[in-house]
C-alpha cells in the first residue's frame, strides 16, 4: 500500500465500515434526545464522511477544480447513504427512511461548503 492511500483513503474506508457497523445495531437510538435528534445525527455522521471524501480526493493530487472534487465527494457519499438506508431496512428494529437519506445529503453538502470556505 502506498502512503497516500493509507493517509487519505484508508480513513474513508474505515469510516464507511463504522457507518455500517453502527447501522447493523438493532433498535439503535441517537445518543441525545430531542425532536429530530436522529436527523441531526445523520447530518453530523455524513458531514464527517463528506469531509473525509473530499480530503481523500484532494490528497490524490491537487486539482484545479475544487467544485468537481466536492461533487465527487457528494456523489460517493450519496451512494454510501443510499446503501446504508437499504441495509438498515433489513436490520430488525431499524427502518429505512427517505428523510434520513435527505439528512445524509445535507451533511454531505454542508461538509463541501465548509471545505471550500476553509480551503480559500
Amino acid at each position: 500500500m502506498t502512503r497516500r492511500f493509507v493517509r487519505y483513503w484508508l480513513p474513508v474506508l474505515a469510516y464507511v465500515g463504522l457507518i455500517f457497523v453502527v447501522s447493523a445495531q438493532p433498535r439503535l437510538r441517537p445518543p441525545v434526545s430531542f425532536h429530530n435528534a436522529d436527523k441531526f445525527a445523520h447530518v453530523i455522521e455524513y458531514g464527517i464522511l463528506g469531509f473525509l471524501l473530499v480530503r481523500a480526493r484532494r490528497g490524490d493530487g491537487p486539482t484545479r477544480d475544487p467544485l468537481g472534487d466536492g461533487m465527487f465527494a457528494l456523489a460517493i457519499g450519496l451512494a454510501v447513504g443510499a446503501s446504508d438506508e437499504s441495509f438498515q431496512a433489513m436490520v430488525p428494529g431499524r427502518e429505512s427512511s427517505v428523510r434520513d437519506f435527505l439528512a445524509d445529503g445535507c451533511g454531505l453538502v454542508l461538509a463541501q461548503i465548509a471545505w471550500l470556505n476553509v480551503r480559500r
